[in-house]
Parts: structure tokens; sequence; C-alpha cells
């Protein structure tokens, strides 16, 4: 899915792979309170599990987005369940959590996936209608080029940018709130 079917004025920041660990974004995350959903990578992250600490401390949540970020589909069903299970163990042992949500890398999957994802305790798999680019610009994967309440919106890391992740970020928080749309917890509406 994405995009949540919901009258409220709502959109949904997700984060994916956890390379970028700017540390002002944690303080924008209190600041603001902002919900959003932190999709981890494992390898991706590596010893940077500390920096994600801080920020589920201030409210954000934390998903699955595989061990090692390969393109699922096509892959048999064991490296897919390996890949996200795996990650789900790592997430319990680092966090005390077991995700519910989960995005499959570069946004491709197969019934296969879904099955695996499932098997993993996953409920929703996660896709983005709009993703925020390196300069700060939203891109739309569908309809009408711009933002509307129920689209959740992909911020992908470890592309070079010019503006760190807490200045794309306030980018987005501005085009957000200038559509009279506020940012909700994707979790509560799944």
């Amino acid at each position: 899915m994405d995009h949540v079917r919901t009258r409220d004025r709502v959109v949904f920041l997700t984060y994916d792979d956890g390379a970028e660990r700017d540390p002002r974004f944690v303080g924008l995350v209190r600041e603001r309170r902002l919900p959003v959903s932190m999709f981890l990578t494992d390898s991706v992250v590596g010893p940077g599990y500390g920096h994600f600490a801080r920020l589920r401390a201030v409210g954000a949540s934390i998903q699955n987005h595989t061990l090692d970020h390969p393109a699922l589909r096509g892959l048999p069903y064991a490296g897919q369940r390996a890949e996200i299970c795996g990650q789900q163990h790592k997430l319990r042992s680092r966090f005390g959590i077991r995700p519910r949500l989960f995005r499959p890398p570069y946004g491709t999957y197969d019934t296969t996936t879904l099955r695996a994802a499932a098997d993993c305790g996953i409920r929703a798999v996660v896709l983005w209608r709009a993703s925020l680019e390196a300069d700060g610009a939203l891109t739309y994967t569908r309809g009408k080029p711009a933002l509307r309440p129920g689209d959740i919106v992909s911020v992908p890391s470890g592309e070079p940018a010019s503006l760190t992740l807490t200045e794309r970020t306030e980018r987005l928080l501005r085009a957000i709130e200038g559509r009279g749309l506020r940012v909700g917890r994707l979790e509560n509406y799944l």
C-alpha cells in the first residue's frame, strides 16, 4: 500500500535504510513531536543502532526493511524469509520490539514476499506514493503530483544530498503544512 484511505488530513513520513544519522534530526522529531516511521536495514545501520534508540525514545517507530537490502522479487521463500525474519530478530534483540510493518527494498516484492513477511509476523507491506529527493523536491509514483490526505511519503537515505536530513524534512514539513495537512502516525492507521 502506498496510500491510506482516511478522511483525516494527514500524511505519513517514512524513512528508509538508516544510513543518515543527522543528530539534529533527533531534536526535530522531539521538538515537533513527529510520528515518523523508520524502516531499518541491518547492514546499513551497522553500529548506528544507538542513534535509532534515541529516535525511538522521542517517538519514532522502528520498522523492518530487511537485513541486507536485496531486491526480494523472484528470490526463493527461504531467502526472503531469512531477510525479513532475520531483521525481525535483530530489531527485537536491539529494541525489544517486533515490527508489524515491512518495506521491501526498492518497493519490489511478489507473493512469496507476502507469505514470508506474514510468516515473520508482519501485518502490512508499506510502499509510498511520494518520495523526497536529495534536493528536497517531491516526486510521485502515480496520480496528481501533489500531497493529499493519506499519502505515504518515503525519505530515502544514503544518496548524496546538498541538504541534511533535517533540512530536507523541514522543507517537507513546510510543504505538508502548506497543503493544510499534518503528519500522522502510520501505525495508528493500519
